[in-house]
């Protein structure tokens, strides 16, 4: 592979990455929400799940996984019914007032807690190793050595740690949060919408 392909595989994956998607907007709430700390360990949740689904794609695992279709049927409708149960919890919070969550508090969740879903995130999206796929079939020919598969997918893996750490530290900042802070019931209303639409096009895709 040359520096060419390199750069072709990197690009087509921060395109992809860096654009919205549910793990991103997850990761922005959660560091708008609940502050810096939870949303590093949910980024770290995200990229953990993302770098097995690039692995499976590198090792050709995913070839065997697309030859059962019950089981990507399964991933499916667990990650669709997932992201619609976030946002029934996002439009709960958005028709909670806000007098009513500072008498009850909000209380922060433990980053385990917070790793455990940003895993959830990717672990219920079977296109994402489809994603990888066709991301690595751009630069990597059929015949390229394992120790340049292993240099494209640990360059995307480096990238999306960049990418996700980025939103939480961005999303985490004073102002971020003042907005937030401000904007609470409108941004958990949108986020609640953008949920419920990745689930129903993730339960109705094939």
């Amino acid at each position: 592979m040359n520096l060419h392909d390199l750069l072709l595989v990197y690009t087509a994956y921060v395109v992809a990455v860096a654009s919205p998607g549910p793990s991103n907007m997850a990761i922005m709430n959660t560091a708008m929400r609940h502050g810096r700390p939870a949303a590093l360990a949910m980024a770290a949740g995200v990229v953990t799940m993302s770098t097995v689904w690039g692995t499976v794609a590198a090792t050709g695992v995913s070839t065997l996984l697309a030859n059962y279709a019950s089981a990507l049927t399964v991933l499916r409708v667990g990650g669709g019914l997932y992201l619609l149960w976030l946002a029934w919890k996002a439009a709960r919070s958005a028709a909670t007032p806000d007098g009513r969550i500072v008498a009850t508090g909000d209380t922060t969740p433990d980053a385990w807690s917070c790793y455990r879903r940003g895993v959830l995130m990717h672990v219920g999206n079977p296109k994402a190793v489809l994603a990888w796929l066709s991301i690595m079939s751009l630069g990597v020919s059929p015949d390229a050595t394992p120790a340049t598969v292993a240099v494209a997918v640990a360059g995307c893996v480096a990238l999306g740690v960049v990418i996700f750490a980025g939103y939480a530290l961005l999303f985490s900042t004073a102002p971020m949060v003042r907005a937030y802070t401000r904007a609470r019931r409108w941004f958990e209303g949108m986020l609640a919408l953008f949920f419920a639409g990745a689930g129903i096009r993730l339960l109705l895709s094939r």
